[in-house]
């Protein structure tokens, strides 16, 4: 495993998650299968960070505004693999001090769905030691639509002059403002796209792209991607 610098850990690691049909395809199982096994993943990295100590946040990309495209039963399998998580996981989740938030658009989901997540946050809204940050029914762009109407009703309602908007004003109408912007982006299987994924935040995170595929990734491959995160000079656009 690599060394890694106790010292200069990311404050905030955001992932996208990629390879589980790639996965299934080559074991010769189902699709479903490959996102069983990626739901495995989902809690050995997060038991990986939360060891760490030192990581304020991780951010997994779930499900995105374009998964919708994909064939009902895959959707509806991904959603049950969800429910099952929470109801397996949230005591130990508990347990490890970690809360879980939600980013993404709450009103695209089924009420039972959001039933869940929203328990899933309310049970552990008191947690400090980590934040799981889940990106469920999100699109980047999507987030900045609703941050841009937001902003527009407070200046439609006198709230806001047009001249006062900044960057900041766009930050703190996105899903998760209390955040800190993500410090490196792992993104697994090799693609080399952002896939409409935290376009805004990301803006000086550093990239990491492994050819792993996400049911095979575990801690080793999170220390080598904080080892080469921390190799990196981050000038933040200066010199």
């Amino acid at each position: 495993m690599p060394d890694i610098d106790m010292d200069r850990l990311p404050r905030h690691i955001a992932v996208i998650m990629d390879g589980n049909g790639r996965w299934a395809k080559k074991h010769g199982v189902s699709r479903v299968a490959g996102h069983e096994a990626g739901a495995e993943s989902v809690r050995k990295i997060t038991e990986a960070c939360r060891e760490l100590g030192g990581i304020d946040v991780l951010t997994l990309y779930a499900f995105s505004t374009e998964n919708w495209r994909r064939s009902k039963t895959e959707v509806n399998a991904l959603f049950r693999l969800l429910s099952k998580y929470i109801r397996i996981e949230l005591e130990n989740i508990h347990k490890e001090n970690i809360r879980v938030t939600i980013m993404g658009r709450m009103e695209g989901l089924s009420k039972k769905t959001i039933n869940e997540l929203e328990h899933c946050m309310a049970y552990t809204a008191d947690n400090t030691a980590m934040t799981l940050n889940l990106a469920i029914n999100y699109g980047a762009r999507a987030e900045i639509a609703d941050a841009t109407k937001a902003i527009a009703r407070e200046v439609q309602a006198g709230k806001l002059k047009p001249e006062a908007i900044n960057e900041n004003t766009i930050a703190q109408h996105l899903y998760r403002p209390e955040l800190p912007d993500p410090d490196v982006l792992i993104r697994t299987s090799g693609e080399l796209r952002l896939s409409n994924f935290m376009l805004w935040q990301l803006s000086y995170a550093e990239l990491v792209i492994t050819d792993t595929l996400w049911p095979d990734f575990r801690k080793p491959h999170l220390y080598k991607a904080i080892a080469e995160f921390q190799q990196r000079n981050r000038r933040f656009g200066g010199r």
